[in-house]
């Protein structure tokens, strides 16, 4: 019989909050999917993990047969190793965690009663962000939320909580898309048609320390722009009219005080050199941002895996 319900947890340099993890899940699992009818899956991703967790992870699957260790070859990402335990899931719905535990395995069940409501993708919204979080976590967090609601025109005041539920027709549509650059969250949601959200516990990190630093979190940044919308082009077009318009002002303003006061003519060059600086340095802002859509369409276009998976580990 398929499974219900399947777990998506993605794991990378984890062995430290791997036994508490594993502890908390299956308690959850035990106390709140009980049901013979409905069976229940996990799939572990391991992201080419360079510690001990992948040994740690084959130990669970050995023990317990309704868990899958899906193990790549070397590190990709959070979100390909989420697509690569989507690849294996069998369950009607499907709920992805983090394994650092600052979104609890408790909460799973909220997530669950809310998609058999039928709804098609159901978000986490963490409530008191820890004060571990600095400034320069949550205040880039506040920023793709923004940019991601802009972009998708759903309004989810969460898009960075990975505690996550989907329905299968969801997650089948987004196994379609082969685009290399995917923000899950903002995925799903170009094929869900109910679509909302629930408040959920934030705990400080377990132990070990963020994957995602201050850069990991601009190049999502990135990703959100170029993969899910032509604003940036669509604003550089703008700017550009803009430009064109406040340049052409700028030269009959120019022309007329060259008449008015010829003595003075000299005294504007450095304003003009101010000018052309602030212009040159928006142009290579521009450049970067067409550079940055033309890389991924070269990416795009090698058509080169996502992720390549060495073994699939599971209790016979």
């Amino acid at each position: 019989m398929d499974p219900y319900l399947s777990i998506v947890i993605p794991i990378y340099n984890e062995e430290e909050n791997i036994p508490a993890l594993w502890e908390r899940l299956s308690r959850v699992m035990a106390e709140h999917f009980t049901d013979p009818a409905e069976p229940w899956e996990i799939i572990l991703t391991d992201d080419g993990s360079r510690d001990r967790s992948l040994a740690m992870l084959i130990d669970i699957a050995k023990a317990e047969p309704r868990v899958k260790v899906v193990e790549f070859n070397r590190n990709y990402g959070q979100h390909s190793a989420i697509f690569g335990a989507f690849a294996e899931v069998r369950g009607q719905v499907i709920v992805t965690l983090d394994a650092d535990l600052q979104n609890p395995p408790e909460e799973i069940p909220k997530l669950v009663a809310k998609v058999e409501e039928g709804y098609d993708v159901v978000g986490g919204w963490r409530q008191g962000r820890q004060e571990n979080d600095s400034f320069f976590r949550t205040m880039p967090s506040k920023i793709v939320n923004a940019v991601t609601r802009k972009t998708t025109g759903v309004r989810l005041h969460d898009y960075g909580c990975m505690l996550r539920a989907y329905s299968r027709d969801v997650v089948d549509a987004m196994l379609l898309c082969k685009e290399r650059s995917s923000f899950i969250p903002a995925l799903a949601n170009s094929f869900a048609k109910r679509i909302t959200e629930v408040p959920v516990a934030h705990a400080e990190r377990a132990a070990g320390e963020s994957k995602y630093g201050l850069w990991k979190l601009i190049n999502l940044q990135f990703d959100l722009l170029t993969s899910f919308s032509l604003l940036p082009l669509q604003m550089l077009s703008v700017f550009g009219v803009i430009t064109a318009a406040f340049g052409f002002l700028l030269f009959l303003g120019l022309v007329v005080y060259r008449f008015l006061h010829p003595e003075g003519t000299a005294q504007g060059v450095f304003t003009l050199f101010a000018i052309l600086f602030f212009f040159v340095g928006c142009q290579f802002i521009a450049f970067g941002l067409l550079g940055e859509y033309i890389g991924r369409i070269y990416q795009e276009v090698r058509d080169r895996p996502r992720y390549m998976v060495k073994k699939v580990h599971q209790a016979k």
